[in-house]
């Protein structure tokens, strides 16, 4: 899924980070430096995501919150995000018409999936199906994998796990999200399974130097589809 995203974020490592993370996906972010300057671009241009960092917390006649009270005619869906954890900060953000807000420091994986998350039930025509990526493709319908159209047989959890990979290419992908997400458990009760498919698949998939593409693991951070010559997104603080 190409999206085309309007970011209002005033923090350049935030930015960075976010811009990193997106452009793995090949969507287009186009940064704001002001309220003003990102409602005047809402007006005469479309996205298919506004995301917005709110670096200090807001309040009830704050731009942002009276913006996202009133505004009309625009259902693009927002993601905001902030440092701080907040209860009524939250509350106050989410009732005002935000649809999501993600706390940070976050792993790049997760602001993804979040953003896919939100254009997708804005659109659900948008669900992304298929994976096109260095020869390989990926049929999320019928659970199909080939490499330059020959088939590959894995199996629902390897397919799984090469899903998460595949769609976040350059993203660290941490065992607790690995964990959670296909065998429904925590990293420690899970890690040496996760091992175990990682191995499966590089072995399966024949991944190096020759087909271009990897799978790297790093001690703490998790494991990452490599495009061999790309460098991952540090993870924001």
């Amino acid at each position: 899924m190409r999206m085309n995203i309007a970011c209002l974020i005033t923090n350049t490592a935030v930015l960075k980070v976010v811009r990193a993370a997106f452009m793995q996906t090949g969507a287009e972010c186009t940064h704001f430096t002001s309220e003003v300057v990102l409602f005047r671009a809402l007006l005469r241009q479309k996205f298919d995501l506004i995301l917005i960092d709110l670096d200090l917390e807001p309040t009830p006649d704050d731009a942002i919150v009276s913006w996202l009270n009133c505004r009309s005619g625009n259902d693009t869906p927002v993601l905001t995000m902030s440092p701080m954890r907040d209860a009524h900060m939250t509350a106050l953000v989410l009732n005002a018409g935000a649809d999501d807000l993600l706390v940070r420091p976050f792993e790049p994986v997760e602001l993804l999936a979040r953003a896919h998350a939100l254009v997708r039930r804005s659109n659900p025509r948008s669900a992304r199906r298929r994976i096109e990526l260095a020869g390989f493709s990926l049929d999320r319908e019928s659970s199909k994998f080939a490499y330059l159209g020959t088939p590959i047989m894995l199996t629902s959890r390897e397919f799984g796990l090469a899903w998460m990979l595949f769609s976040s290419p350059g993203v660290y992908i941490s065992r607790e999200t690995i964990g959670t997400s296909i065998w429904s458990s925590d990293s420690e009760v899970a890690g040496r399974t996760i091992e175990q498919h990682v191995y499966k698949l590089r072995k399966k998939l024949q991944l190096g130097v020759e087909r271009g593409v990897s799978i790297r693991t790093a001690y703490g951070q998790g494991y990452r589809l490599e495009l061999l010559g790309q460098k991952a997104a540090d993870v924001p603080e």
